[in-house]
């Protein structure tokens, strides 16, 4: 897995890094929780956008909050 930091990774983002999948998106928060988010369950658009806004780094974790909440396929650690 190749985590890329996300924004100036400050713990005000939530966001710490993301890791971008053809169809799908996975994102570390500072609580060290990672989440996927895939087409599948979150939906081809809102990965779309979730992708644009990682690569801005900003606005991720406000937009997870608002449109995307609980429609992740699977969440898990971060790994050491």
């Amino acid at each position: 897995m190749c985590m890329r930091h996300y924004g100036a990774h400050t713990r005000k983002h939530g966001v710490s890094a993301f890791e971008v999948q053809p169809d799908a998106i996975d994102v570390e928060f500072t609580s060290g929780w990672v989440y996927r988010f895939s087409y599948e369950k979150t939906g081809a658009l809102r990965v779309e956008r979730m992708k644009q806004l990682a690569e801005s780094g900003h606005g991720l974790s406000t937009f997870i909050n608002r449109h995307v909440r609980n429609r992740y396929e699977f969440r898990r650690r971060k790994e050491s």
